[in-house]
């Protein structure tokens, strides 16, 4: 090398050593490092900082050898302005050649099966940087991995842990507790987990790192949350049930008074169609009508027992019994208006029939023809069958369609009736 170029390798070296020493001294000062030295660890953190701790301690011996050959090179270089050819001899073989000797004691060289350890390495300046940079971005790498997820997890679980108290006093007040609801004992699991993780976090904060595929960065990965996140769903969704439980604390009167009203119109309405199917027994012949069961004991129970679970406080048990009886309730109304249309159908047939039946004397009228013989005959006959009790409806409607027939022909001659041809000579 000429001194030209001796020059500029020191220069490249000096400021290499200027970083080198930089991020040694920010890696010392880093709260990562700090808290990991004082931390009681585990599991695979408590592996990895035991060789980081090594190889941070290497990288300060390797520091000092490279600080004391780098001076040395200086010194050498500063003797003469102008270095005659030993000296740039001398220079060359310290700057590129392996010059510097660092003795196993500082290497920490350990024994192994494929023979005696080594007493010293021997390492050019540039191999030396090398190592350090290797062994430094490896304990940065555990550092920052420490660092980040002490940084992001414990708070947060600390957040959802008060957030868990909150809601367990605001259980305790609707009666959900441990042992007499799930939701009580859903808490409890969610308490002992979070304070498991909480620890577990704190000792072996590795265990809880995912590494970002392809990165080589120092602490490239992010926080593995999937167990945080889970007791966080799990007790968001019992703060909803714990939310549901209060309202219903706060409308369960009103809901209650609902429900009776439901009922007892349920009541009146099958109470009507027992009374109407008796009707239609005595008036209607012939008629198939169906039978009316009575009012639903089992509902009336259970809303008395909603009744007490209100008196008694018992919110967690009231909230799904009533959501259920107010499905119930509007099943058993409409099953109660279903049974008295069955029931009343004969009446409403007989009830259009007579409105036929006097629609047509009234139109017959208009024309004039009232006082047709064989009209009067057939009316006088639909009219009978009509206003008797027992009423035979399939023989009803056939005498009103026949007297529809015979006021078509009437007042339309020639024209047939609604149920085609018919002569004025038919049975009455």
């Amino acid at each position: 090398m000429d001194r030209d170029e001796v020059d500029r390798a020191l220069a490249r070296l000096g400021a290499e050593h200027e970083a080198v020493e930089t991020s040694l001294l920010a890696l010392q000062d880093h709260a990562g490092r700090r808290l990991l030295e004082g931390a009681e660890l585990t599991g695979v953190t408590k592996d990895r900082w035991a060789s980081a701790e090594q190889a941070i301690s290497l990288l300060w011996g390797y520091f000092d050898a490279y600080t004391a050959a780098l001076n040395d090179t200086r010194e050498l270089r500063a003797r003469r302005r102008w270095p005659n050819r030993e000296d740039l001899v001398e220079l060359t073989d310290r700057l590129r050649g392996r010059s510097v000797t660092i003795a196993s004691s500082a290497t920490h060289t350990s024994p192994s099966i494929t023979g005696p350890a080594k007493l010293s390495e021997q390492f050019t300046l540039e191999e030396l940087v090398a190592r350090m940079n290797e062994l430094y971005a490896s304990s940065l790498d555990m550092v920052v991995t420490a660092d980040s997820v002490w940084s992001a997890l414990p708070a947060r679980i600390d957040l959802l842990s008060a957030e868990l108290q909150r809601t367990r006093s605001l259980a305790h007040s609707v009666g959900v507790r441990p042992g007499e609801h799930p939701a009580g004992d859903e808490l409890e699991s969610i308490t002992h987990e979070l304070s498991t993780l909480r620890a577990q976090v704190i000792s072996d904060p590795l265990a809880f790192w995912r590494p970002a595929l392809g990165s080589s960065a120092p602490g490239g990965g992010r926080p593995d949350t999937d167990r945080y996140d889970r007791a966080a769903r799990a007790l968001e969704d019992i703060r909803r049930e714990i939310e549901a439980v209060l309202r219903v604390r706060q409308d369960s009167e009103e809901r209650l008074i609902r429900l009776r009203d439901v009922l007892s119109r349920a009541d009146r309405t099958l109470t009507e169609a027992r009374s109407a199917r008796g009707e239609v027994l005595a008036k209607i012949a012939a008629s198939e009508v169906p039978a009316v069961s009575g009012p639903s004991t089992a509902l009336q129970e259970r809303l008395a027992t909603a009744a007490e679970y209100r008196r008694h406080s018992q919110w967690h048990r009231l909230s799904p019994l009533l959501e259920s009886l107010e499905r119930e309730a509007e099943d058993e109304l409409l099953r109660a208006r279903e049974s008295l249309t069955a029931v009343t159908a004969p009446l409403a047939v007989r009830a259009e029939l007579r409105g036929r039946l006097d629609a047509y004397k009234a139109k017959v009228a208009r024309h004039g023809m009232a006082e047709d013989p064989l009209l009067i005959e057939r009316y006088d006959a639909a009219r009978r069958m009509l206003w008797s009790a027992p009423c035979d409806l399939r023989v009803a409607e056939q005498a009103v369609l026949r007297y529809q027939h015979a006021a078509a022909e009437v007042l339309v001659p020639g024209q047939p009736g609604p149920s085609g041809p018919n002569d004025r000579r038919g049975d009455s």
